[in-house]
């Protein structure tokens, strides 16, 4: 009671199947659902209510990103995780765009799906280190194309910094220690942001941030 409700979408029955088994050897991991295509996963999204929702990318029906753009769109609290064969940049960064909190390969290990799927429910975010800078550079607007400089009022001064150590790529502790803050209220301001922004994780804040201009790469290291 009190766990993670997670939905697994993937075409194929073995791998929903391993995925479970995987998840629900963790106390605090529930499977609430599984799909066998994108439309079903967006169907039992709104039925089965899960936190975070893994989805492969190609399915039938509905693939992988219409299912994550639509279930960001219909509920837009449910993290997605990407859990997928491949690692093409238009896929990346096109999930990113519509809303997937983190994109793993399936060649991954269990522990680190577990991992992973309580760190979207955290609201962290879930991308390999080689691909966060190209990340940065894709979503920031190029000089011209900022609609907005500055960082909107509704956005603490404290929160902006916040934000901004997060699109470094920092942990939730490691943003504690920089700001001399507790690991719960660097917690409760990310929670804020995403509330003020209407995301549902740190990922989709990052790339608000960026394409909007309220930080820009010379604000990252």
């Amino acid at each position: 009671m009190g766990g993670i409700r997670i939905l697994i979408a993937d075409d194929h029955v073995v791998v929903r199947e391993g995925t479970r088994r995987v998840l629900e050897q963790e106390p605090d991991l529930t499977v609430v659902g599984e799909a066998g295509d994108g439309e079903e996963a967006v169907r039992l999204t709104g039925a089965c209510n899960p936190d975070v929702a893994i989805i492969d990318i190609n399915m039938p029906s509905v693939d992988g990103i219409k299912a994550t753009e639509q279930i960001k769109t219909l509920y837009p609290s449910v993290a997605v995780l990407i859990l997928t064969a491949y690692d093409d940049d238009q896929f990346i960064f096109r999930l990113l765009e519509v809303g997937a909190a983190g994109y793993l390969l399936k060649s991954i290990r269990g522990q680190e799906l577990i991992d992973a799927v309580r760190a979207v429910y955290a609201g962290d975010s879930v991308l390999h280190p080689s691909i966060a800078r190209k990340v940065l550079k894709r979503f920031h607007p190029e000089t011209g194309e900022i609609i907005e400089q500055k960082p909107p009022d509704f956005l603490t001064e404290r929160e902006i910094q916040v934000l901004m150590l997060a699109t470094r790529g920092q942990s939730n502790q490691e943003i504690a220690n920089e700001l001399c803050l507790s690991l719960r209220t660097v917690q409760t301001h990310l929670g804020n942001i995403f509330n003020k922004l209407q995301v549902g994780s740190r990922t989709e804040a990052v790339v608000r941030a960026l394409k909007h201009g309220w930080i820009t790469l010379e604000d990252i290291p």
